[in-house]
C-alpha cells in the first residue's frame, strides 16, 4: 500500500501515534525489566504530568511550550533515540485589555486568537442577544452556545451561531461558552485567518448574568479588545530510532494548547514519555518514531507540517497509538455553582480501534471509565482517528475526549489523579504488546 500526498497530510494531521511490543530476540535483563516497569508506576507518571502543568501556558511557540520541547527532547535522547526539531511558524496574539464597559459595570473577557482588535477606544453600541430574532445592525451580538465542554470553532453549533450573527448585521460578537467550569473556554482554529472579520471575545458563564440582563433590553456598552500578534517560531520533536529493514511502530502525543493544559495534556505527555523509556528495549525488532507535535490549538498545525517530511508509509507501519486529549484525566461532581474532585477517571474519553483488536481492549480496559467500552473504527471515527483510517494505516487505536476544564483557564495540576492515570498507562502498555505479537 502506498500513500499519496493527501494521504500524508490527513495522517499526521491528527497527531497520532502507534504502539509498542515486547520482542523476542536478545533476552531483557531483571533489572531492566524492573525499570521498565517502574515507569508506570502512578507516582513516576504523576511527577511527570506535575512538570508539564508547571511550565505554565502551552501556547505554541510561547515560554511554556519551548520549554516541554527541550524537557522532552532530552528525555527522547536520555531513552536511546536520536531527536530532531522541525520548525514552522504559529500565530499568536497577546491582549493587552479585553472586556466589557456597561456603565459603571466592567465585565472581563477573553480574546479568541486570533483576534481583531477594536478600533483605538474600543466599540460603542447597544448589545443585543443573538437568539432573539431580527436584524443586529450596529450592535454587539451576545451568543450563548448550549452547555457542553466546548473545543473547536470550527464546531457545526459555534460556526453558525457566529456567521448568523455577522450576517444579521452584528459589528462584534461575545460568546458566552457555557459549560462545567464555568470559565470562558477558548477554542481551536484554524492558524490562517481569523474565524470572523468582526472582533470576537468570550464571556465566562459565572460573569454573564449582568450582561444578558443588559442584552436583553439593548442597553449601550463599549468592548474594548486590545493587543499584539503576529507569527513566531513553533517547533515539533521527533525521536526515532531506525533499524534498516524494520517495520515501524509511532507513538504521537500533541505537546501545545491555550492554557496550562494539565489535564487536556499531561497524561498524554506523560504515558507517551513512560512508553519511550520502555520501549527501545522491549521493541528491538522495530523502528520506532516519537512525535510531539506543537500547533494542535490551530487545528493540528505541527502535525500537518511533520508528516510530509517523517510521516513512514502505511504498508511499512505496524501500528498507531494516538495519545490524544483526556488520556486520562480527573472525574468531578458537578454541582451548583462547584466542582468536587473525585479520584476516578473522567469517562468522556473514547478508545477507538481496528476491529480486530476491540474484544481484547475491552478486556484490558475493564473498570476504567470510558475507555472500557472500546469501538471498532470501522463503524464510525471521530476527529483525528478519522484522518488516519483514511489513509491507509490498518491497525491503529486512538484516545481522545474532553474533561470538564478542557480549555480553561482552571485545567491545572488538580485535574489529574495518579491512579486512574497509572491504570490507563498499563493498560496502554498490555494494548501493545497484544497488538504486536512476540513473533513478528
Amino acid at each position: 500500500m502506498t500513500r499519496g500526498p493527501t494521504g500524508r497530510r490527513s495522517l499526521l494531521k491528527a497527531g497520532l501515534a502507534a504502539p509498542l511490543a515486547l520482542q523476542a530476540g536478545a533476552a531483557v535483563p531483571a533489572a531492566a525489566r524492573s525499570a521498565d516497569m517502574a515507569m508506570f508506576e502512578p507516582e513516576r507518571l504523576l511527577a511527570d504530568v506535575k512538570a508539564y502543568a508547571g511550565a505554565g501556558n502551552k501556547r505554541s511557540g510561547g515560554p511554556g511550550d519551548r520549554w516541554t520541547a527541550d524537557w522532552t527532547a532530552k528525555r527522547l535522547e536520555r531513552a536511546g533515540f536520536a531527536v530532531e526539531r522541525q520548525r514552522f511558524e504559529a500565530p499568536w496574539f497577546d491582549a493587552s485589555a479585553c472586556h466589557l464597559r456597561i456603565g459603571d459595570l466592567r465585565v472581563e473577557l477573553v480574546a479568541q486568537p486570533l483576534a481583531v482588535p477594536t478600533a483605538l477606544g474600543g466599540l460603542a453600541a447597544p448589545l443585543r442577544l443573538a437568539e432573539l430574532p431580527g436584524r443586529l445592525d450596529g450592535a454587539i451580538a451576545l451568543v450563548r452556545l448550549p452547555h457542553r465542554r466546548w473545543s473547536s470553532l470550527l464546531d457545526r453549533t459555534v460556526r453558525a451561531a457566529l456567521a448568523d450573527a455577522i450576517e444579521r448585521g452584528a459589528a462584534a460578537v461575545i460568546l458566552v461558552t457555557m459549560g462545567p467550569t464555568g470559565e470562558a473556554l477558548l477554542l481551536n482554529v484554524p492558524a490562517d485567518r481569523p474565524a470572523s472579520a468582526r472582533p470576537l471575545a468570550l464571556l465566562a458563564p459565572r460573569l454573564a448574568a449582568p450582561v444578558v440582563e443588559a442584552a436583553r433590553h439593548g442597553r449601550e456598552a463599549r468592548l474594548i479588545l486590545a493587543g499584539e500578534g503576529g507569527t513566531r517560531p513553533a517547533e515539533n520533536v521527533i525521536g526515532r530510532i531506525l533499524r534498516p529493514g524494520q517495520r515501524w511502530i509511532v507513538v504521537s502525543t500533541p505537546r501545545s494548547g491555550w492554557t496550562d493544559c494539565a489535564g487536556e495534556r499531561g497524561p498524554g505527555i506523560a504515558i507517551w514519555l513512560a512508553l519511550a523509556g520502555w520501549m527501545s528495549r522491549a521493541f528491538r525488532r522495530h523502528s520506532l518514531l516519537f512525535v510531539s507535535n506543537s500547533g494542535h490549538e490551530y487545528e493540528n498545525l505541527g502535525a500537518s507540517h511533520l508528516v510530509e517530511a517523517f510521516g513512514p508509509p502505511p504498508a511499512e507501519t505496524d501500528f498507531w497509538l494516538h495519545l490524544g486529549a483526556n488520556a486520562a484525566t480527573r472525574d468531578w461532581h458537578e454541582i451548583p455553582g462547584q466542582l468536587l474532585p473525585l479520584p476516578s477517571a473522567d469517562s468522556n474519553r473514547f478508545l477507538m480501534l481496528s476491529p480486530d483488536l476491540v474484544a481484547r481492549a475491552r478486556e484490558i480496559f475493564r473498570g476504567q471509565p470510558g475507555i472500557e467500552m472500546a469501538y471498532p473504527s470501522g463503524e464510525g471515527t471521530a476527529g483525528e482517528l478519522t484522518e488516519i483510517v483514511r489513509a491507509g494505516y490498518p491497525r491503529h487505536a486512538g484516545i481522545f475526549g474532553a474533561h470538564r476544564h478542557h480549555h480553561a483557564a482552571t485545567d491545572d495540576f488538580s485535574t489529574v489523579a495518579a491512579e486512574p492515570l497509572a491504570a490507563t498507562a498499563r493498560g496502554f502498555r498490555d494494548l501493545l504488546l497484544h497488538a504486536v505479537p512476540a513473533h513478528r
